[in-house]
């Protein structure tokens, strides 16, 4: 059982007074004596969560700047991110540097580019020692994730598909830490597929150890999320009750300090530092979780707090989140008696470091940094593809554009591997970015006709995956009617869907709502539309899980995901190798 304690909270802000959160002790004979006990040896867990690959120091709000007291501070950078961890662990002798998941999966282009191995080495040259699985951390696969990103197993062609040269010229070779998760497992074999904690061996300063557990916890939705989306490959375990095995587990094999590090967040007023009105789902964890879980860490959210919540029975603990893309880094400074192996929570210290840039950014990783620009720089310029005319976004009277068709034929392509193999394909709107034009571009490595690997990455796509799903007839006509939709003005509006090559249907555009589409005008492979058949279609998980405002789609059953946007995109420009600009003939209407 946890002492009953409290938590003294000390936040330091760069730049202004000192902000802290003090609580009353209510003492025990015991915690008086650790108290005067000068041999309690103390951890430093030093936090990032949501880093996603942010590599390069932003400007902009979202990404390169935090709210404090005096205004706006800039943040970021793995170069600060860096000096400033090397600073904070400054005189502590014990010090653990973890994450809270979604590492990569990023949006930087040198980053999302080469396979998030960027994030990996920065990780790595940062002591990174564990890590949750976030969502976004099987945005890919099982496989990519253990395989590649963690043991560093290589795919393709080395230097051009994965396991490209890092700065030092080494090719890539995997994290040098575990990512942890006590919550996910194998849909066929039951099975965790990380394990779901690991502990840690602190020096007392007399020989002995003391062990310490962290428990890895990942967000319950992330197996329908529609980058992560994993339905049938993987399932998600109740974030309690896996918290709550896990440290009696822990217990079990003697170890009484533990820390739960999850991928799972909410929000608390103030700025980063504060803590009120307080909401979402990580709060009613910390509430509940075992009161033998000493500290918790979290994120997804992108929030930043510092609160403290008291645990099943009422002794307060550090819950804390961190922002994102690298912009604090969160400190819980845990005092340990090693005669009881426990943590003495009154002298627990919990702060959020904003990563300011007023500090000398730390030069290997800067020169890090610089090498993946430069190779993002040139990954830009490699050639793809040719076309012999512009694919743009531009829509005739019945919807179709040209990108659009090309894109739905490299859905259709990527669900062509699938097991149950994708009978056509549908593609809404959402990932078309950007005409692909005949005529050279600015970039000094193109030429009239040449599709650069960079125009391609921002034609299309949004690291979603392709995923194939069975349909009936009946439920592939209602998506069809639900191209149209009343606004809230009474008006109407069109919103099509380019349909594969192997489709070709036509609509009545004067008919009522539900009633333009005819099966009989709807030819699949040289075949009317059966109502009552099933179909294997081809779509986005951002599609199929109704966010492009198809509903109809939400009825899919036998989800097989395939290949993530960018690369399906990728794969198909470079087996086609010559484009040709479709003719706009799928889609006819009759009046």
């Amino acid at each position: 059982m946890k002492r009953k304690s409290a938590i003294i909270y000390s936040a330091a802000l760069t730049f202004t007074l000192l902000f802290s959160f003090l609580f009353e002790p209510i003492h025990t004979p015991a915690e008086e004596t650790s108290k005067s006990d000068s041999n309690l040896v103390n951890l430093q867990l030093l936090g990032i969560t949501d880093f996603h690959g942010y590599l390069q120091a932003y400007n902009d709000k979202s990404n390169g700047q935090i709210w404090s007291p005096e205004g706006q501070l800039f943040v970021g950078g793995a170069a600060y991110n860096a000096a400033h961890l090397k600073r904070l662990k400054e005189g502590h002798n014990n010090s653990i540097v973890l994450s809270a998941g979604d590492n990569f999966s990023g949006w930087p282009f040198e980053v999302a580019a080469h396979r998030d191995e960027p994030t990996i080495e920065f990780m790595n040259a940062v002591g990174v020692q564990m890590s949750a699985v976030g969502n976004h951390e099987l945005d890919e696969s099982e496989d990519f994730l253990l395989k590649h990103i963690d043991d560093g197993k290589c795919f393709g062609k080395r230097d051009i598909d994965s396991c490209f040269k890092d700065s030092s010229g080494q090719p890539f070779d995997g994290a040098d830490f575990p990512f942890i998760s006590a919550n996910v497992r194998d849909a066929k074999s039951g099975k965790l597929i990380t394990k779901p904690y690991i502990i840690k061996q602190i020096p007392d300063g007399k020989g002995q150890d003391i062990p310490v557990g962290f428990i890895g916890l990942t967000i319950t939705d992330t197996i329908t999320g529609t980058t992560s989306f994993q339905e049938g490959n993987l399932t998600v375990d109740p974030l309690l009750e896996s918290a709550n095995r896990y440290a009696k587990e822990l217990q079990n094999l003697g170890v009484e300090s533990i820390v739960a590090v999850v991928h799972e967040g909410g929000s608390a007023g103030g700025y980063y530092q504060g803590c009120s009105n307080q909401r979402g789902p990580v709060f009613d964890f910390a509430r509940d979780a075992s009161s033998a879980i000493d500290a918790i860490f979290t994120g997804h959210w992108h929030a930043a707090f510092n609160c403290s919540i008291d645990d099943p029975e009422g002794n307060p603990r550090p819950v804390i989140e961190g922002a994102n893309h690298g912009k604090l880094i969160s400190e819980i400074s845990l005092s340990i008696n090693p005669s009881t192996k426990e943590v003495v929570r009154s002298k627990t210290i919990a702060v959020n470091h904003p990563v300011t840039r007023d500090v000398t950014p730390d030069q290997e990783v800067a020169k890090m940094v610089e090498y993946w620009v430069e190779r993002g720089n040139q990954r830009w310029a490699e050639p793809v593809a040719k076309i012999t005319g512009d694919l743009t976004l531009a829509r005739n009277e019945n919807g179709e554009s040209s990108l659009a068709d090309v894109v739905a034929d490299a859905h259709y392509s990527a669900g062509r591997k699938a097991r149950m193999p994708a009978d056509f394909a549908l593609t809404a709107s959402s990932p078309l970015h950007k005409d692909l034009l005949y005529a050279k571009g600015t970039n000094s490595a193109d030429q009239d006709g040449q599709i650069l690997f960079g125009e391609m990455w921002n034609a299309h796509g949004y690291a979603n995956p392709v995923v194939v799903v069975t349909l009936t007839g009946r439920e592939v006509k209602q998506i069809l009617e639900e191209q149209w939709r009343k606004k809230t003005d009474g008006t109407e509006a069109f919103y099509p869907l380019a349909v594969s090559h192997n489709v070709h249907y036509s609509f009545s555009k004067n008919n009522p709502p539900g009633q333009r589409i005819d099966p009989a005008d709807v030819i699949i492979n040289g075949r009317s539309l059966d109502l009552d058949k099933t179909y294997r279609v081809a779509a986005l998980a951002y599609l199929i899980r109704g966010n492009d405002g198809y509903p109809a789609f939400l009825k899919y059953t036998d989800p097989v995901r395939v290949e993530s946007d960018h690369w399906a995109f990728l794969n198909y420009l470079k087996r086609q190798e010559v484009i040709k600009p479709p003719e706009l003939n799928r889609v006819s209407s009759t009046n």
